[in-house]
């Protein structure tokens, strides 16, 4: 029998933009859902996201569709973005204590900077 786990579900603001990044973003929070992150989509909608935590680094190895990434300091603060980032390519941010991952798009709609404020609630 398998046991699927279950990912808690956030919404992500921006409060120093007044605006949200996604009202769906999942929690990877553990070994095996931070290994697995977003490579089981086959894309990622408009307003959901991937909150990978504990996490400095990330790599679009075998996705099949481009991202927007966020680090993310203790406090939540952006530390530093990567717009669009193509398949094949890695990231990494090492003051970092977690990462968000959007749909390629999403922060130059949101117009999410380092330096922003993000808040999450359940």
């Amino acid at each position: 029998m398998r046991v699927r786990e279950k990912y808690l579900i956030l919404l992500v603001r921006n409060e120093s933009r007044d605006c949200v990044l996604g009202e769906h973003v999942e929690t990877a929070d553990t070994s095996k859902k931070r290994q697995t992150g977003l490579l089981k989509h086959e894309r990622l909608l408009p307003g959901h996201g991937l909150w990978i935590v504990p996490c400095e680094g990330v790599h679009t190895f075998w996705m099949k569709f481009r991202i927007d990434v966020v680090f993310l300091s203790k406090k939540r603060k952006v530390l530093k973005i990567r717009k669009d980032m193509k398949q094949w390519r890695m990231a990494w941010c090492l003051r970092a204590h977690s990462v968000l991952e959007f749909p390629s798009g999403t922060l130059d709609e949101t117009g999410t900077v380092p330096g922003d404020q993000l808040v999450f609630e359940k």
